[in-house]
Formats: C-alpha cells, structure tokens, sequence
C-alpha cells in the first residue's frame, strides 16, 4: 500500500548520511576548499581585479567586471561549504562554475592541460554535494516553516 504522501519515501531515502568518518572527511575537505576559495581564488579578483588582468593574459579576455562576479561566487561558495545547511548547495554551485572554468582554461585560454585541476575540483565538489543531499532537505523544510 503506498502512502498518501508522495514524498514520504523521498524523505526516508535523501535522510542517509555520511557516517562518522567519512562525516570527518568531508568536512576537512570543505573547510580546505572553503578557505582555498575565499583566500586564494576568489578574494584576489575582489581585491585586486586590475592586477590580475595584467598579469595574466588568459584573463584579459574576460570583461573586469565578469572577474569580479566569479571572484564573488567563488567567496560566496567558499563560505556556503562551511555553513551546515548550505554546504549541498555551495558544492554543487561550485561543481558547474569549476567545469566553466574548465572550459575557459581549454577553449578561450587555449590551454587544455590547466583544465585538470577545475575538472578534479568538479568532481571533488560533485561528491559533497551528493554526500550533503539530506542539507537540501533540512533546508527546504526550515524555509517552508
């Protein structure tokens, strides 16, 4: 007999989560990120786009202030890793921007080996996002609250 709420069986599934160890893991790896993020990607193209245009080349095809935005994102999910509920999504968000970035290293910078590490990024970010689903959840329920 199915229940009358459709989602109920959603709920039990999306509610498994990693166990203590990989829990530890997890967290080592988003607070690295997180801070490789905001200190070392993002906060630079907040604090000094113009520099970061003249000495490297692969940007001066990227307009200033589409730096500035990615310099943005990349803070903002940097800080949405650290933070309990949003650490799902900040992960997934910096999946797709790791594999933007990608795609500009091969095809606009027009070098295809610095398109590794984004993509290894992606992965990386990809399995934390799945890892941290049941956050989505837990989200969306105190929001409907």
């Amino acid at each position: 007999m199915t229940s009358a709420n459709p989602t109920a069986n959603f709920t039990a599934d999306v509610t498994d989560r990693p166990g203590k160890a990989r829990n530890r893991v997890l967290w080592t790896l988003q607070i690295l990120l997180g801070l490789f993020f905001i200190i070392a990607s993002g906060g630079p193209k907040l604090v000094i786009p113009n520099t970061l245009t003249d000495n490297a080349p692969e940007n001066l095809t990227i307009p200033l202030g589409l730096l500035i935005f990615i310099g943005v994102v990349e803070v903002a999910g940097g800080i949405g890793l650290m933070v309990p509920r949003l650490s799902a999504l900040a992960a997934a968000g910096l999946s797709v921007l790791t594999v933007l970035a990608a795609g500009t290293q091969a095809f606009i910078a027009d070098k295809p080996a610095m398109a590794i590490f984004p993509l290894v990024l992606a992965a990386i970010f990809a399995w934390i996002a799945y890892e941290r689903r049941a956050t989505v959840t837990d989200l969306r329920n105190a929001l409907s609250r």
